[in-house]
């Protein structure tokens, strides 16, 4: 990881925990105390409470269920993995929130983010050069129009010229802004982590 401590998977797979109870908490679930215990000691790790940028991914069957962060690191990871479970579960605008029924069915995935890098480019044809499929999490930004994508969604869009188009849309962009006009490029990559991974 660039810019932030790796964490082992030990480490990732307790942030993973800690969103799902959250959540269960949340939907009025109560873990047990040694379950209890057992995260909150973890969670004292130094590495757990250096600020961090985080996505939390929920899936049912393999479908998209909720997916919201932060880019910017203002709080530890521990606080953004709370915080960022709970808009992914109840606040993504695309879905209704999710019920206690679903949450048996939800697999929970936490991406810890690098601090995002400008990204230098001359044109089109050298912004394809540079970005690096699989890898790079993208933003893209004109004026008060931006999104990302993690670098999970390479696996969606393979092909660059449609993983920068569909980002355009999602930033409210016309498709081929990115070839059009000079937009703003970050990226940055991730650790991610799933449940039982």
């Amino acid at each position: 990881m660039e810019n932030l401590p790796r964490l082992s998977d030990a480490q990732g797979q307790v942030l993973v925990s800690l969103a799902r109870r959250t959540l269960s908490e949340k939907l009025g679930r109560r873990p047990g105390g040694d379950a209890v215990r057992h995260i909150e000691t973890r969670l004292s790790d130094p590495a757990m409470v250096v600020p961090g940028g985080v996505f939390v991914t929920l899936k049912i069957d393999g479908c998209l269920r909720g997916c919201i962060g932060t880019l910017a690191g203002h709080d530890t990871l521990v606080e953004n993995v709370r915080t960022y479970a709970e808009h992914a579960a109840f606040d993504d605008p695309r879905f209704a929130p999710l019920t206690a029924e679903e949450l048996d069915q939800v697999a929970i995935e936490v991406s810890v983010l690098t601090v995002p890098q400008p990204l230098a480019y001359t044109d089109a044809d050298d912004l394809l050069r540079r970005l690096r499929p699989e890898t790079d999490g993208v933003i893209l930004r004109k004026k008060n129009a931006s999104a990302t994508f993690l670098p999970q969604v390479w696996a969606q869009l393979p092909r660059p010229e449609d993983f920068l188009a569909q980002l355009c849309l999602k930033a409210g962009l016309p498709a081929d802004a990115w070839r059009t006009e000079h937009l703003d490029v970050e990226t940055y990559q991730v650790q991610s982590f799933e449940e039982g991974r």
